[in-house]
């Protein structure tokens, strides 16, 4: 690792880090600046999506979640050369930020090209699975969207099961071009462009919170 990023992770991080001991009532004051709606990333990997969707839209405010201490490093170096100040971060598992973020406060959930866990034994360890599911409905506002991404046909299989029994959200597709090409304004991220390079084709997948 490089020693600049390197530093941002002593210096950078503890300013954009949530405290999960603390919990919030609503997480607008998690932001310097007042914001219309808050999103969640989870494994951001490098960050480039996250960094570039909050300076596009510096109205909503973003959480983004990684465990990977590289990919940490260099989301903070991206922030840092930005100066986007709508991004919070937290260096860990998002199951526990899902577990600390109040109900119905946010208004999407990302998870783009996370692990697919290939081998059957390891299946366990993907992220999608109900109680995940759930954690996620629970975030959510109604109508808010948790947005899918894989080149891995398996697992946008097997994401699909799992979201399309949960009594709680909808699938957005109507037609084939909805799960074959990009929502609009999807910045892409560093994997995809690797993915497309290898001839694997991405699929994209929306599902809509039910309720009033």
């Amino acid at each position: 690792m490089r020693p600049a990023r390197a530093a941002l992770l002593d210096t950078l991080l503890p300013k954009l880090a949530l405290d999960l001991s603390a919990h919030p009532e609503t997480l607008n004051a998690l932001f310097p600046d007042a914001v219309e709606e808050v999103r969640l990333e989870v494994g951001f990997g490098s960050g480039e999506h996250m960094v570039a969707e909050a300076e596009s839209n510096p109205q909503v405010g973003f959480i983004g979640v990684e465990p990977f201490v590289n990919g940490m490093a260099k989301a903070l170096a991206a922030i840092a050369a930005s100066c986007a100040s709508n991004i919070r971060l937290h260096h860990g598992d998002a199951t526990d930020v899902l577990a600390w973020l109040p109900p119905a406060s946010l208004a999407r959930v990302d998870l783009l090209y996370p692990d697919p866990w290939p081998k059957r034994r390891h299946w366990k360890r993907r992220f999608v699975q109900d109680v995940n599911v759930a954690a996620i409905g629970r975030v959510l506002r109604a109508g808010g969207e948790f947005r899918f991404a894989t080149d891995i046909a398996d697992y946008a299989a097997w994401t699909l099961r799992h979201m399309l029994r949960s009594p709680i959200f909808e699938w957005t597709a109507e037609r084939a071009d909805d799960w074959r090409r990009p929502w609009l304004g999807f910045a892409g991220t560093r994997y995809e462009v690797k993915a497309r390079g290898a001839g694997r084709l991405p699929c994209y997948l929306i599902f809509k919170r039910k309720g009033e």
